[in-house]
């Protein structure tokens, strides 16, 4: 199956977007037209819920780390499994229409007194793009969330 795509402008200055795909028998496909929403910025309903996403990081710490004893290797997939529940509750409680690119990133590391810091730089416009964060401590390990919501148009 291959698909073909075309760019028409009407009469208002409109540009229109049609995509259609054919099979390799030559049956044409229902043709689809796509047209630009000119959203620059999300609606008041569609921005990005950081007490939210914060409470989400909080609970999902206290889940999966309350008893927990710091070891290498199973703080490895505990880290990649919590990243990944985390991404999938903030991309629920946004809805499928939302216009947010989810980036999570949880670090866990053994707890010997030490300071630690956790630092991240990224490009961003601060009018719309938003963080949220929480950070976890126990006997043996200490764990920081960062969950970053970027609209993108």
């Amino acid at each position: 199956m291959s698909q073909s795509s075309s760019v028409s402008v009407t009469a208002k200055g409109v540009r229109r977007l049609s995509m259609s795909s054919v099979s390799q028998e030559g049956n044409r496909g229902p043709q689809v037209i796509l047209e630009n929403t000119f959203q620059l910025e999300p609606k008041d309903s569609q921005k990005f819920p950081t007490k939210k996403a914060e409470n989400i990081i909080k609970d999902n710490f206290q889940t999966h780390l309350l008893d927990a004893k710091y070891c290498g290797d199973t703080c490895k997939n505990l880290t990649a499994q919590i990243t990944e529940t985390i991404k999938t509750q903030i991309k629920a409680e946004l809805g499928a229409n939302n216009r947010y690119k989810i980036v999570v990133v949880v670090t866990i590391g053994a707890n010997w007194g030490q300071g630690t810091r956790v630092a991240s730089r990224c490009l961003w416009y601060p009018k719309f793009d938003r963080f949220a964060q929480y950070e976890y401590h126990n006997d043996s390990l200490f764990a920081v969330g960062v969950v970053y919501g970027i609209y993108y148009e």
